[in-house]
């Protein structure tokens, strides 16, 4: 089946597409249309709306004049190209990978019909004209040209669809591989065909309003015109053909001869009122017919556009454009003001200033479209008093298109002037800024405690101290917790008080960074400063397995039996991988030596806690003593400020 007469049949006897389709809305509001593989940009100016292919997802996109997504078509494998009927209302598509062109409803993006094409090579671009929607297909040495007549009925048993309508008389080796099609809306029933593929020479214009095609002109793939066809376009108004977006070849006299060219180009679309719509780089650009200087230039910030075309009211130009990143696809561009010309504006200000003396600004207005007599510049300077903007007197261009100004910046810091030309008739505006660095003072700012260390989970009051400024009085209190599981936190902000003084309490559970921040005003620049607070971990170590304790001399020890390990169990402040460093000393002739082996690491469990045991002398009559610590970055990291704990004093008796 080919064709069916409601979308309702079609979802029931074939359920091969997907619709989905969203009330319009605005720009702001919608998604913008995206491709992975653009396969074709269609503009239907009679629903007002643009259709994108996308090749690899199979779908057939619908967005306004806005760029915003309506709705799309899914199903569509392996779509290659688009066109639209003359009246509006159908989207046809070209699908090789499943040998079908669908017709879509241009307003409801409902499916009317599917078109099998009996090849096994097409169809692959699509147009419309005369009436009916014209394909190409076939492959590198047998091209041909086929066609679909949306008019008939398959239940009549007539085929909408026919094969082999290249003409053949007067082409001698006819088309290869699987033309690019061109139609003009100012020339109806007219159609340009070009070969592609490895050998990509040969053209022609045909009429197909008779819904036969007539040879109008030719030209035999003899590479004396076009080393290569990459895109064709007809041309309005005369008997020409664009081709690669570059060269114009006539055919007043049915074969093509060089007729001039445009500069650069890879490919093109052609307004109806003559204007070129241009692919040059990484740059779209528009020309009046013939001319060799651009009109208006659109710097995308690429150099991937895929495909341009006009709307059919010559209003704006609809771009398929990608970033320079591969495999990221490519976006609709909306591109307005195509007729007019875009001016060269200038802005030189000097690098820096100093506050509160005059300065000059300098610049140019040029454009290729001469600008009118007498034209103005709007400035706007932007600083820190007026940071939406201030207006400035405007300033006359000159006739050489130089223009200056002078200004007293009353603001420091960074100051920009914009200068704007609103337009006119011929040319759209164009703004241009330059920054200037304006010179401010410098204040003080200090914060008490740097370097102080403290108890574990002392209440610490750190205060800053501002000086002079202009208008500003605030200041922000910061702190960064040592460890990396915790970031900087805004302690405090607000102005400081009538001695210049603000505070803030830090928990002091780890060494912190306090920074104390100014931002700056009008007249002083922006300060920071930083104060480092040192935090002791909380440690404690009980001994257990004693039989008693008692002083020797003004000393209390713990009492042991030679034979008894003693078991010592510390409690340290957490933090994940920290080791608690225990010392082991013993008392000789009358001093205390460290034992071989000591200072030892032992791992802290997640409770904070590590036992160990000593292990029994077996000798009566030793003296030992032991403490736990915490030794910054040798415990495992520097959380905190190195924290010695209290010895404990060991007896081992009989």
């Amino acid at each position: 089946m080919r064709s069916i007469s409601t979308a309702t049949a079609l979802a029931v006897l074939l359920g091969s597409a997907a619709l989905s389709l969203g009330a319009a809305g605005t720009a702001s509001a919608a998604p913008t249309a995206h491709v992975t593989s653009p396969a074709g940009l269609a503009v239907d100016g009679v629903a007002k709306r643009v259709f994108v292919g996308d090749n690899a997802n199979g779908t057939v996109t619908a967005t306004d004049y806005s760029g915003a997504v309506l709705g799309s078509v899914n199903g569509v494998t392996g779509v290659s190209d688009l066109a639209v009927s003359d009246d509006g209302s159908t989207v046809y598509a070209a699908a090789p990978a499943i040998h079908q062109i669908w017709a879509i409803d241009a307003n409801t993006l409902a499916v009317k019909a599917h078109y099998t094409v009996s090849t096994d090579t097409g169809p692959r671009h699509v147009a419309f004209s005369g009436g009916k929607v014209w394909f190409s297909y076939g492959d590198q040495w047998d091209g041909d040209l086929g066609s679909v007549d949306p008019s008939v009925d398959p239940a009549s048993g007539t085929d909408p669809v026919s094969l082999g309508q290249f003409p053949t008389e007067g082409t001698s080796v006819g088309i290869w591989g699987q033309a690019l099609l061109d139609t003009d809306p100012t020339q109806p029933g007219i159609l340009a065909v070009a070969e592609t593929g490895l050998s990509t020479d040969s053209m022609a214009v045909l009429d197909v309003s008779s819904g036969k095609p007539a040879l109008i002109a030719w030209h035999n793939g003899d590479y004396s015109l076009n080393d290569g066809i990459g895109d064709i376009d007809l041309v309005p108004g005369g008997k020409q053909v664009l081709v690669n977006g570059r060269d114009r070849d006539a055919y007043a006299d049915g074969a093509f001869k060089a007729a001039g060219s445009y500069p650069g180009g890879l490919f093109a679309d052609i307004a109806s009122n003559g204007l070129v719509a241009q692919a040059n780089g990484g740059k779209i650009l528009t020309y009046r017919p013939d001319a060799t200087v651009p009109l208006r230039t659109y710097d995308e910030g690429t150099s991937r556009t895929a495909d341009l075309a006009w709307a059919p009211d010559d209003s704006r130009i609809f771009a398929l454009v990608g970033t320079d990143a591969q495999n990221v696809g490519y976006t609709l561009k909306v591109l307005t003001g195509p007729a007019l010309n875009n001016p060269t504006l200038t802005v030189n200000a000097p690098a820096s200033a100093t506050r509160a003396k005059q300065l000059t600004v300098t610049g140019r207005l040029t454009a290729a479209v001469p600008l009118p007599a007498g034209v103005k510049l709007q400035v706007t300077r932007i600083d820190l008093d007026s940071p939406s903007g201030k207006a400035l007197p405007a300033v006359a261009v000159r006739t050489d298109g130089t223009y200056s100004f002078s200004d007293t910046p009353p603001a420091g810091g960074t100051v920009t002037y914009k200068v704007t030309y609103a337009g006119d008739a011929a040319h759209s505006a164009v703004t241009a800024t330059d920054k200037v660095d304006v010179s401010r003072a410098s204040t003080s700012l200090s914060l008490n405690n740097n370097g102080k260390v403290y108890s574990y989970g002392a209440d610490v009051r750190f205060t800053a101290h501002l000086g002079t400024t202009y208008r500003n009085r605030t200041v922000e209190l910061w702190a960064n917790p040592y460890g990396g599981d915790r970031p900087d936190k805004l302690l405090k902000s607000g102005n400081v008080d009538s001695h210049g003084n603000i505070s803030v309490t830090v928990d002091m559970t780890r060494d912190t960074d306090v920074t104390a921040v100014f931002k700056g005003d009008a007249r002083y620049k922006p300060k920071t400063v930083r104060s480092t607070g040192y935090a002791k971990v909380k440690t404690s170590t009980a001994v257990t397995r004693y039989y008693k304790k008692a002083k020797i001399g003004s000393t209390t020890y713990y009492w042991f039996h030679k034979n008894t390990d003693p078991l010592l169990t510390t409690t340290m402040t957490y933090y994940p991988g920290r080791e608690q460093r225990m010392d082991l000393q013993v008392y000789y002739d009358g001093k205390w030596y460290t034992v071989d082996g000591s200072p030892e690491y032992f791992k802290l469990g997640s409770n904070g806690k590590s036992a160990v045991t000593l292990g029994a002398p077996g000798t009566a009559g030793i003296k030992a003593r032991t403490r736990s610590s915490y030794i910054n970055n040798s415990s495992g990291d520097n959380v905190n400020t190195t924290t010695y704990g209290s010895w404990k004093y060991l007896y081992f008796s009989n």
